[in-house]
């Protein structure tokens, strides 16, 4: 994952480079600079608009209580794509867009959401490798050290603690 983070992060920028040179050559420098202004303006726009709305439903989400994955995935894809668009480039633009405009948002947030799914999986099946659960496999581990079949712990009751020394009278007539 660290290589494929490493590779965008260079292989992006000349991605990048490489189409504005295209374009430039193809349409010439000074349409090529408006139209990366034009992109940029637009790109603002559709951050501020769309982003009020993500983030009025990710407020109403907090003020409520009620965790709603759509309005927190919303917010998060708004976010991307507002950095995004706010790179120079046409390639770095098309992705902001897609991230940004509310009809295509909901396609890449089912995507992003198996994506994640995925990947909790395979943190799961990693972790029970590592420490399996009690009884998995006869391994009998314990991850907070009890043997298998110990008893559990004795809670503390609720409340003030008052350390001291519990006396006996041995002379059963000192009870009566």
């Amino acid at each position: 994952m660290l290589l494929l983070i490493l590779l965008a992060f260079i292989l992006v920028p000349v991605l990048e480079i490489y189409v504005l040179i295209q374009v430039g050559q193809a349409i010439g420098f000074w349409p090529t600079a408006g139209l990366l202004a034009a992109q940029a303006v637009l790109g603002a726009w559709l951050i501020r608009r769309e982003g009020r709305r993500a983030w009025g439903a990710l407020y109403e989400t907090v003020r409520t209580g009620v965790l709603r994955e759509r309005e927190l995935g919303d917010a998060v894809l708004v976010m991307a794509g507002g950095v995004l668009l706010l790179l120079p480039g046409f390639g770095t633009d098309v992705l902001g867009l897609a991230l940004v405009l509310p009809f295509t948002r909901p396609l890449l947030r089912r995507a992003l959401a198996a994506f994640a799914e995925r990947r909790m999986r395979a943190a799961e099946v990693r972790a029970a490798t590592i420490v399996p659960p009690p009884g998995y496999g006869g391994a009998g581990f314990d991850p907070f050290g009890r043997r298998p079949g110990a008893p559990e712990p004795v809670e503390t009751p609720p409340g003030p603690v008052v350390r001291g020394e519990v006396i006996e009278d041995d002379d059963p007539k000192s009870r009566a």
